[in-house]
């Protein structure tokens, strides 16, 4: 069911309204109760800022040269890790640190305890050289729900280490599965944002073992393309000897204009752009004969407002090809939805892993 949430009209205040469309097997409700200029705080604060379409495209034109991917020298190594750990304290101390073998390299996983520790735990994936701390605004609440394990992506800037190449979209859920596969739990629900919604996608189309279920923030190039005008955008934005302004200029825009100057999160990102290469193919479009053969439930959280597709080719083309869906849309988020609605997520969230069996 599609469900297109209205905006906010004060802190603390908001009505929630629901259009009905093709019909699922599960629903989700939440009040809009957050006004938009706190949520650009909570944005400012989390740093939940995401360069999906420079990293998908422009970086990865101008870059790389190497099998896996690498930080281009000591000092950009520095600069990077001393962004990633002011980003880190952003979150409370993980009840566990795991670094977990696979083929292609060692998965940096962080666990915190939270609610329900006898149900599938959600393991949050995030966009592309984002790395784990773009979720510190979503923590508490989410651990609320259940017990929380966030991701370094593999081959992205951050504390997992690529030592294998990965060649194509088979390679890039199969790392994943036999990280996930390590787990104590024998299944998860995973928790996507942007290209972390196509990772989970992926994962879920390859190998389904360890999926309970997705929850995807709104998905990069997985249910419409990217515009155009995203393309271009990127490309001068990841140039890493360009002016850091110009990345600033293309997070500012996909965030829906909020501030990023001085935000951890959004510090890191710049430097893992500057002083990473990046050797990962791009990510392919799911065709509807894949999307239509998945088999767990799915939540899709769309941004009205996302630059990175048209949200609502993409709720279609969901609610079309998905067996077991939600299809949610936020009106007034961007594509750092996260990190202005983390409440109302979480609230989706509780109700979605409650009947998604």
């Amino acid at each position: 069911m599609r469900d297109d949430r209205p905006a906010a009209e004060s802190d603390t205040t908001g009505d929630a309204g629901a259009d009905a469309g093709t019909a699922t097997n599960t629903d989700t409700s939440t009040d809009a109760r957050t006004a938009v200029p706190r949520r650009r705080r909570r944005l400012l604060r989390a740093g939940a800022i995401v360069l999906t379409a420079a990293l998908l495209l422009g970086w990865a034109v101008t870059r790389g040269g190497a099998p896996v991917g690498h930080f281009t020298s000591a000092e950009g190594h520095d600069a990077f890790f001393a962004a990633y750990e002011r980003a880190m304290a952003e979150l409370p101390a993980p009840d566990d640190v795991l670094d977990l073998r696979t083929d292609y390299g060692v998965v940096r996983m962080y666990r915190f305890d939270g609610a329900a520790p006898s149900k599938e735990p959600l393991v949050l994936l995030p966009g592309r050289a984002a790395a784990a701390p773009v979720f510190a605004d979503n923590l508490a609440s989410l651990r609320e729900v259940r017990t929380v394990y966030l991701i370094d992506l593999l081959g992205e800037p951050g504390a997992s280490i690529q030592s294998g190449p990965v060649r194509d979209d088979a390679d890039q859920a199969l790392w994943l599965h036999q990280a996930l596969s390590q787990l104590p739990e024998p299944k998860v629900q995973l928790l996507g944002l942007s290209i972390g919604g196509w990772t989970a996608m992926n994962l879920a189309i390859r190998h389904p073992e360890t999926v309970a279920g997705l929850i995807l923030l709104d998905p990069a190039v997985t249910f419409a393309d990217l515009p155009l005008e995203v393309v271009l955008r990127s490309i001068p934005a990841s140039v890493p000897w360009f002016p850091k302004s110009w990345r600033d200029g293309f997070n500012q825009w996909t965030a829906g204009g909020a501030p990023v100057e001085d935000v951890p999160v959004a510090d890191m990102i710049e430097a893992g752009m500057r002083h990473y290469s990046l050797a990962l193919p791009a990510p392919t479009r799911f065709t509807g004969d894949q999307l239509e053969g998945v088999r767990p439930p799915v939540l899709v959280i769309l941004a009205g407002e996302s630059v990175m597709h048209d949200p609502a080719e993409a709720a279609r083309v969901a609610e079309r090809t998905l067996p077991r869906s939600t299809v949610v849309t936020y009106p007034d988020a961007s594509h750092a939805v996260n990190g202005e609605y983390p409440r109302e997520i979480a609230a989706d969230v509780a109700d979605f892993v409650g009947t998604a069996h």
